[in-house]
């Protein structure tokens, strides 16, 4: 009996040996690692850039410009090394397909493997190359997320990001995004702001913030005759389940549930033309 628990206390003091010796013990140290861990990452997908056709290449670059290191590059670059598949895919388009763009923040991400999903075969289906945020960036950075491609319909949202965003700074940066994406000639189309639960870290008010934002883009819509995809009402019914608690992201099958309904609002505009 002795000897037993004397060999599970050795036991026990070698893998904490081996994990004190794998593990940081101080924020310098814990810096250090994550810093190796990146460089070793970016040198990968470096390796893994370089053999790129050209404009996948150039694909890669727009998206090492745009999507921030913080948060999204760095995911986007394991994903590439790992082969997994994500929202901001370089996609070879179709010719005969016509060229669809998805414009939004965190939520649109979520829902773009679905909306290309519902729609292989069907239209070739693109994102903007980053979390576009609020409205303020929007207008920086609109020309770039364009590009100089041809788009049939531009699917856009703005709304989370500018909860807090005064109501006529957030109308007139709508009417400059706008009249930009209606030079494109594509038909344009409207996504309302998802419903968000009241106990997020915000509080109760984003509520009310949410429902103002949606009611303002609905007016401005209506004035310019754009049509609504009005992901809120369509949710709102069914957010058990699918909505993560206490935030205002979703589960799997709310993005797949998402991506259907985009799908078919993109469907119906290519239909009329």
């Amino acid at each position: 009996m002795k000897s037993l628990l004397l060999f599970l206390a050795l036991a026990t003091l070698s893998q904490a040996q081996i994990k004190s010796q794998n593990e940081p013990t101080n924020a310098a140290e814990a810096a250090a690692k994550k810093a190796a861990e990146d460089k070793a990452v970016d040198e990968k997908y470096q390796a893994l850039k370089a053999k790129l056709p050209p404009d996948q290449q150039a694909w890669e670059t727009v998206l090492e410009q745009n999507l921030g290191n913080g948060f999204y590059l760095p995911l986007h670059k394991k994903d590439k090394i790992a082969g997994r598949s994500n929202a901001w895919d370089f996609v070879q388009d179709d010719p005969k397909l016509p060229r669809v763009l998805l414009i939004g923040d965190s939520i649109s991400r979520g829902y773009t493997l679905d909306v290309r999903k519902a729609m292989a075969g069907k239209a070739n289906v693109h994102r903007a190359p980053e979390n576009c945020g609020p409205t303020a960036n929007g207008v920086k950075k609109i020309d770039i997320w364009l590009g100089d491609g041809k788009w049939d319909v531009i699917h856009f949202n703005f709304g989370i990001h500018d909860r807090k965003t005064p109501a006529a700074d957030y109308e007139q940066r709508l009417e400059i995004l706008i009249a930009r994406m209606q030079k494109t000639g594509a038909k344009i189309i409207f996504a309302t702001t998802t419903p968000v639960p009241p106990d997020t870290k915000d509080g109760p008010e984003i509520v009310a913030q949410i429902a103002e934002k949606n009611e303002i883009a609905l007016r401005v819509m209506k004035k310019h005759n754009i049509p609504i995809d009005d992901l809120h009402a369509f949710l709102a019914p069914q957010l058990k389940g699918i909505a993560n608690p206490q935030d205002v992201h979703f589960n799997a099958q709310g993005y797949a549930l998402m991506g259907q309904q985009v799908a078919k609002s993109i469907e119906t505009e290519l239909a009329k033309h």
